[in-house]
């Protein structure tokens, strides 16, 4: 787990791939603020198929006619006086992803951290531009 002074890298959705012909659908992430001196970083993500269709469909501006698993629990988050404020991909083990997503209270301003795999913290944040982050440890573990 990355502790709360590790630095966190600001990353941007750039693409999804979605194989129609396989199994295995990919999204990427790319840094969004790279140091002048070097190029931008990306941070791909094996991802399954539902939590791409939900990622793609969101940046499409598609709404589905009944929610989604990712629509209904971005439904219950608002409902419950909450905004998604950031995710953040922390750590790695195994060749195995881990994420937080952070949760805001509307009223007090409460920080939730709640565990969650990234395809699905990253499909909750894809329409509401929610800012996400990648524990520096695991951007260049994946950059090495």
């Amino acid at each position: 787990m990355t502790d709360s002074t590790e630095p966190l890298v600001l990353m941007e959705l750039s693409r999804v791939l979605i194989r129609e012909t396989e199994d295995t659908h990919f999204l990427e992430l790319r840094e969004a603020e790279p140091d002048a001196d070097h190029e931008a970083r990306t941070f791909p993500i094996v991802i399954g198929f539902t939590e791409a269709a939900a990622i793609e469909r969101r940046l499409m501006g598609q709404t589905p006619e009944r929610p989604q698993t990712h629509e209904l629990l971005s439904a219950v988050i608002e409902r419950l006086n909450h905004v998604l404020d950031r995710v953040v991909i922390n750590d790695l083990h195994d060749q195995t992803f881990f994420a937080r997503v952070h949760l805001r209270h509307r009223g007090s301003g409460e920080v939730v951290e709640l565990d969650a795999r990234p395809s699905d913290a990253i499909a909750l944040s894809a329409d509401r531009e929610t800012p996400i982050f990648v524990a520096e440890h695991v951007l260049s573990h994946v950059n090495a």
